[in-house]
């Protein structure tokens, strides 16, 4: 077993006071493989912007347990090389047991999240507080999820949406104590979020219930699963070169910014990332007909990915610059 601590972590409470306080989000960007840690560490320490870098199980097999944990050091260091002066959090995303999370917290992530939404609401509330019991001996954070967020995204699936009810947030905070809260407002996982036709016909997020979650929890960190805006550029690029995807919208950043105005305090970002990846690559591939250097089509696409980043923490979540405060 080792602390978060111990590789350099935070948790994330001081970065929520923060973010609540000034009203923007933290990013929680998702990563799977080196050069995605590379592109999230290099953005948001050039934009100077506090990161959750979020692991999910599915990610955990693949990556290996022991790597995860020295890749997520080798994050830390890295920024130190870099002189970037930022705090970041190592989270598992979406674990599905008291086990899971408890072999996270031993590994030394920092955050970790249940998402026991698709259960009855009191097995939920039963094993969130489990949860929380066991990380808050050890100072680490706890996400929990209350309402069911639809979409496809690795091993988390849902058909059906079913909206947070406002009126059992106080209730299952005050019993779990858990630090954070995952809603459902209408954002989607995956990179089919809405059934449309067009960018336009995109319904609003339900902030009407975002409104009445913060009214009633006052000032406690909420969080947004799904938060990827699906960037149109890159879904071209992919059909362009060879591949087919279709009727892929994310939620527009112009709704993502102004929940942020609501009091969520974090969002999480994954699609983007792979469908950035996705396009960089096939571009690569195809503008390069000769070219068979690993380190050159996925350093091609980790630079776009830094830009990315860099763009959302200025414009959309408000978290660049804000290391300084934390």
């Amino acid at each position: 077993m080792v602390s978060y601590k111990e590789l350099g972590f935070s948790n994330t409470k001081r970065m929520f006071e923060v973010a609540l306080e000034r009203k923007f989000a933290i990013p929680g960007y998702n990563a799977s493989n080196l050069e995605q840690l590379q592109g999230i560490i290099i953005g948001c320490g050039e934009s100077d912007s506090p990161v959750i870098v979020q692991i999910t199980q599915t990610s955990l097999k693949y990556i290996n347990k022991s790597m995860v944990r020295y890749m997520g050091k080798g994050c830390v260091e890295m920024a130190n090389d870099l002189r970037y002066n930022i705090p970041i959090a190592l989270h598992l995303d979406h674990g599905d047991s008291f086990e899971l999370c408890k072999s996270c917290i031993d590994l030394g992530f920092s955050s970790v999240m249940f998402d026991g939404s698709h259960l009855e609401y009191e097995e939920n509330i039963n094993i969130t507080k489990k949860i929380v019991i066991y990380a808050h001996e050890r100072e680490v954070s706890v996400e929990a999820e209350l309402g069911v967020i639809a979409g496809i995204e690795e091993h988390v699936k849902a058909s059906d949406h079913y909206y947070t009810d406002p009126e059992q947030v106080e209730d299952f905070v005050n019993r779990t104590s858990c630090d954070s809260l995952a809603i459902a407002i209408g954002t989607s996982h995956g990179a089919y979020k809405f059934k449309v036709e067009k960018e336009e016909d995109i319904p609003e997020l339900r902030f009407d219930v975002l409104e009445e979650v913060r009214k009633r929890l006052g000032k406690f960190p909420i969080v947004l699963h799904g938060s990827s805006s699906i960037p149109q550029k890159y879904v071209n690029l992919i059909n362009e070169y060879g591949g087919k995807v279709s009727k892929a919208f994310g939620i527009p950043e112009t709704q993502l910014k102004k929940a942020t105005q609501y009091g969520v305090c974090k969002m999480n970002i994954a699609t983007d990332s792979r469908i950035l990846f996705t396009a960089m690559i096939r571009k690569y591939f195809q503008e390069n007909i000769d070219q068979f250097d690993p380190r050159k089509y996925l350093g091609s696409a980790r630079q776009e990915l830094i830009e990315m980043i860099k763009k959302k923490n200025k414009e959309v979540l408000g978290s660049a610059g804000q290391a300084g405060y934390i």
